[in-house]
């Protein structure tokens, strides 16, 4: 069945990639990232979403101490953007300006065209992010395809003073959530029907 285009609206096909991304194994996960980016171009997808740390795995501790760690993140973003032609992605990544910051990079036709900072970062049971990340104070808006979009990750949208609310006023229309999950949480009875 043909999908329906309501007069005066856009359509945006938007995918989100759930990948499992192995904490350090830079390579693998970089291709784990262009291999979903050539499925996702193949389909139709418009912007395509990707995990909290896609790039470097979730939760990467003590390994965030280690400048070599953050490095080879970052060439291995830069490998991403360039398999990006023909797709906008946001990816998640640590991103290194004066500090380390939990970051979602907005990649668009082989450009890094943006980056948005985890805003609230948990710091209760297994999670332990304030000891690590700074974090960030921006609420960008980017449109895509006229489409306004405001990025956050994970924590953020739990917040009514969080990103959503302070993207609002421009009119965004998705907020794609980035999310990644410690491994050591149970998940098993997570969705379980009563």
């Amino acid at each position: 069945m043909p999908m329906t285009i309501w007069p005066g609206t856009r359509r945006l096909r938007v995918g989100m990639a759930q990948i499992n991304s192995t904490v350090g194994d830079f390579t693998g996960n970089q291709r784990k990232i262009i291999k979903v980016i050539e499925e996702a171009k193949s389909s139709g997808v418009d912007v395509l979403t990707f995990p909290e740390l896609a790039i470097c795995g979730y939760p990467p501790e003590d390994l965030l101490f280690k400048p070599q760690f953050i490095a080879e993140n970052l060439r291995s973003l830069e490998k991403v953007v360039e398999a990006s032609k023909g797709i906008t992605l946001v990816v998640g990544f640590v991103d290194a300006n004066q500090d380390i910051y939990n970051a979602a990079a907005v990649i668009h036709d082989g450009k890094h065209i943006g980056t948005y900072h985890k805003m609230f970062l948990p710091n209760y049971g297994v999670f332990d992010e304030n000891r690590y990340f700074r974090a960030g104070d921006k609420c960008p808006v980017y449109t895509i395809a006229g489409i306004n979009i405001g990025i956050n990750i994970c924590e953020d949208i739990w917040y009514e003073s969080g990103p959503a609310t302070a993207q609002a006023p421009p009119g965004v229309k998705i907020t794609p959530r980035a999310f990644g999950r410690d491994r050591r949480l149970p998940i098993t009875n997570r969705f379980k029907k009563d």
